[in-house]
């Protein structure tokens, strides 16, 4: 998928009827619109915008957008609050425009899965380079991550077939060797991975006591 592809949600600050006099109102709308501006501009298509409510993570598992974008004025941890229960079981990259450059706010942005936490940079020519970098960055992470999760499922797999190995020689008097091609033996003729069939055997152990 190629970053102008891109099916975008963006979040913006909940902006109550009766305040549109409002200094920081009105700078928040404007914020929106140059956003909003910017992200036509560059060809991204915008699927919905959202107010940082309660419902944001159902709204977000409804529409699955491949991006997050914030537009957080200043202290965005409601936001992010929701943000966190939206992405929690399906990660997606999240880009969040603040002008607030407090450490605090920024760290628990990064905490929450934000991938380029872009201080005073709501200009509408950045938008497109800004969401470039951190959709690489999101894939780069996820890539890691993935492969981190593998390793530690391997390894668990490994621990699985050390086990049931250990059982066969213990039951049967089996050698290593032997233990290991028992495994092999019933994992190739009932079509199963060796650590599924290394899974069975402890299964029927821990039932039968």
């Amino acid at each position: 998928m190629t970053p102008r592809n891109l099916r975008i949600v963006v979040v913006n600050a909940i902006v109550h009827a009766g305040n549109e006099d409002d200094d920081a109102v009105r700078a928040q709308v404007e914020r929106a619109r140059v956003l909003r501006i910017g992200l036509l501009e560059a060809g991204y298509d915008i699927i919905a915008s959202l107010p940082a409510d309660m419902y944001l993570p159902e709204r977000i598992a409804q529409l699955q957008p491949d991006m997050i974008i914030v537009d957080a004025e200043s202290d965005a941890r409601d936001v992010l609050e929701h943000i966190v229960i939206a992405t929690r079981d399906e990660r997606r990259p999240i880009v969040m425009f603040t002008e607030s450059d407090d450490n605090a706010s920024m760290e628990a942005a990064v905490a929450a899965g934000v991938s380029a936490y872009i201080v005073a940079g709501l200009q509408s020519e950045r938008i497109k380079p800004v969401l470039n970098v951190a959709l690489a960055r999101f894939r780069r992470e996820q890539k890691l991550l993935d492969e981190l999760s593998d390793t530690r499922s391997k390894l668990a797999e490994r621990k699985v077939i050390e086990r049931a190995k250990g059982l066969l020689m213990e039951r049967q008097r089996f050698t290593e060797e032997q233990a290991y091609q028992k495994l092999r033996s019933m994992a190739m003729s009932k079509n199963l991975k060796l650590s599924e069939v290394a899974q069975r055997i402890l299964d029927v152990e821990d039932l039968l006591g």
